[in-house]
């Protein structure tokens, strides 16, 4: 079956890898990484045979992985931490180029193999480290957004190692071709920031509006992989160029739904990466070279750590930031074994070379999970041992929204419900999928987060985590239920208040997390009843029996869980058997003359008179000596039987 075969193997081989991982607390690329090893050429048993496909699909992971990165990673986010970016980076290439430099001099290398190992190792990974920092749930601190920024500019450095170091027995044309590739760039850049900004959303707005989810998914995946070859036409990298598509289509207002459509496949063809990243690891080779392998592994774990470290502190970031940056992106990257390759066929770097790079590059790999981890333990075991409290680092952005009302859906309910929270002044957010109900939401006045509900990350977007409600209005019961369990899952202390479908999905719907349920057909249907059986004059307090009997079958999930629900019902079945009556008082009315007290309306009706109108004037909750006299209208409360005994008072 060729590729098809091995894709089923890898599949499966990952997925066996992935559940020992979590099992064992441990990140899921420590099992795809294994898993590779154990399919790779050097290991025996069954073996994956079209390597280089698989490798080529493995591009594609990268790529996509990087688009999802350039949707999260907006342009403003890159502004907050360009300085470290733009200036640092540079440094610290530099630094760990002479680090690398020194490593290959320490092995005997020649000085130009050295150089090359120089440019190897300062390169970081952009694909483990964003794969371990969304396991920690750090993309958007501060630290994380420190890498993302200068892994950035790593990647574009890339681009000049490549067209500068094989030249450098020849710079004059080396430079010349870097000057073209700078050119080139800036043409690239310039059309996506200009034309894509206005093109991209545009053309987004139009196919979201045809409402095919398909349709947007397509587009979604055809705008970054399409990009990313554009750039590699341009002779920049094919997974830069989807970054910057993604970063162009994070200053839209899709960007939400987009990155929870792409993440599925960023997440698949992201894995192929990882485990042909373990194909290449030689365990003969590594056995036999462990001591090269540890001489080159310690200088560069340590060395790079350190410099990253100082480099950030430098920079002026305290706290846990310059430890957690540090341990963070020290390993050599994927992007290193397309430099590698260009090296080894230029004959720069001989091929045991390469083969002592890829070693070191996946144990590197390897290990970053484990450093990341390290850091809280670290940090709070030095100032446990000086006695002190540690630092407070504001790494993670507030949201801008606290204690808001999220609504799932803008159909007539959720409009409806959107329109009265408004006029009440309560904070709200709309979640939308239909582009049409999207834009009658933001006409309205109301914030709206274009996207599928049933998303973690769109939910993520209208702020679940500092939400205080959660109104789920979607009319299709999947939906319903797929809302509830993710909200569920981001926000634990999140109330949630969901539209059920069908009687039946009640009690399922509270399983998931939902504190009160309404079922819109059932309560209509009953209000329907209720103004028929008035019209046959069936008395009010009968009819108020029959209607509450009936919504305590149909709500029997939500009354045997005595739920906040129930003693809504309670209270407005009480509420509804108290109604207010008015009376005109004509002359010859055994009242006039009288007081309620002395006529003694209380003790012999059970009713009460709470406001009495007289000319211009009104009087609430009137004293129990005011006189009456002709003319007053007065407001009578009570059951019916109560109001029944008051009129027979009257005459």
């Amino acid at each position: 079956m060729g590729i098809a075969a091995d894709i089923a193997i890898i599949v499966v081989a990952a997925w066996v890898g992935g559940f020992v991982a979590q099992r064992l607390n441990l990140p899921l690329i420590l099992g795809y990484i294994t898993a590779g090893i154990a399919l790779g050429p050097y290991t025996g048993g069954i073996t994956v045979t079209e390597t280089h496909n698989i490798e080529l699909l493995a591009e594609i992971g990268v790529a996509l992985l990087l688009f999802a990165l350039g949707i999260e990673f907006s342009f403003k986010k890159l502004k907050e931490v360009r300085r470290i970016a733009l200036l640092g980076t540079p440094i610290q290439l530099l630094l760990s180029i002479a680090l690398g430099f020194g490593i290959g001099r320490l092995l005997g290398w020649p000085p130009y193999e050295s150089l090359w190992l120089g440019a190897l190792v300062s390169v970081s990974s952009t694909v483990v480290v964003l794969k371990a920092l969304a396991a920690k749930g750090a993309l958007g601190g501060l630290p994380g957004r420190i890498m993302i920024g200068m892994l950035i500019v790593q990647d574009l450095a890339i681009v000049p190692m490549i067209i500068i170091l094989p030249e450098l027995q020849h710079l004059d044309r080396g430079l010349s071709a870097l000057g073209w590739a700078v050119v080139r760039a800036a043409l690239f850049l310039l059309a996506m920031v200009y034309g894509g900004t206005r093109v991209i959303p545009a053309l987004l707005r139009r196919i979201a509006s045809w409402n095919s989810r398909e349709l947007f998914i397509l587009s979604v995946m055809g705008l970054g992989l399409g990009i990313g070859y554009s750039s590699y036409l341009f002779g920049l990298s094919f997974a830069f160029g989807a970054f910057v598509a993604g970063m162009v289509l994070s200053e839209s207002e899709y960007s939400h739904q987009a990155l929870s459509d792409i993440i599925p496949l960023r997440d698949v063809f992201g894995m192929l990466f990882f485990v042909s990243a373990g194909m290449l690891l030689d365990l003969p080779f590594l056995y036999g070279n462990y001591g090269s392998v540890l001489v080159m592994l310690g200088p560069v774990v340590l060395g790079k750590a350190l410099i990253l470290v100082g480099l950030v502190r430098a920079f002026g970031y305290r706290g846990t930031t310059a430890l957690t940056v540090g341990f963070g992106i020290f390993q050599i990257g994927e992007f290193s074994f397309l430099l590698g390759r260009a090296g080894l066929g230029k004959g720069a770097i001989r091929p045991e070379t390469f083969s002592l790079l890829l070693a070191t590059a996946v144990i590197t790999m390897i290990l970053t999970p484990f450093a990341m981890r390290l850091v809280d333990p670290l940090v709070s075991s030095y100032y446990r041992r000086r006695r002190a409290a540690p630092p407070l680092a504001l790494d993670t952005p507030a949201h801008e929204a606290q204690g808001h009302i999220i609504i799932a859906g803008y159909g007539r309910v959720g409009s409806y419900t959107a329109m009265v929270l408004r006029r009440l002044d309560f904070p709200c957010v709309v979640i939308e999928l239909d582009q049409n109900a999207a834009l009658g939401a933001r006409s309205a006045g109301i914030p709206v987060i274009f996207g599928d509900a049933g998303s973690p990350v769109v939910l993520q977007a209208a702020g679940v985590h500092a939400a205080r409600l959660l109104l789920v209005t979607v009319p299709a019961a999947f939906d319903v239920e797929l809302v509830v369990s993710r909200a569920r899952q981001l926000n634990k202390d999140l109330h949630i208040v969901a539209r059920a479908v069908h009687m039946s999905q009640m009690e399922h719907l509270h399983e998931l997390g939902a504190h009160e349920l309404v079922q819109p057909e059932s309560e209509s249907a009953l209000q329907i009843v209720r103004q028929a059986l008035l019209h046959f004059d069936m008395p009010v307090l009968e009819i108020e029996r029959f209607t509450d009997a009936v919504r305590k079958e149909l709500y029997k999930p939500l009354y045997r869980l005595e739920t906040d629900a129930a003693l809504l019902q309670r209270l407005q079945k009480a509420t509804r058997s108290l109604e207010i009556e008015w009376i005109t008082l004509s002359g010859q009315s055994p009242l006039v003359g009288k007081s309620a007290a002395r006529a003694g309306i209380r003790q012999h009706t059970g009713a009460s008179i709470v406001t009495v109108l007289r000319g211009e004037d009104t009087y609430s909750n009137p004293d129990p000596e005011m006189v009456f006299e002709p003319g007053d209208l007065i407001a009578v409360l009570g059951t019916v039987a109560q109001r029944a005994r008051f009129r027979e008072i009257l005459g």
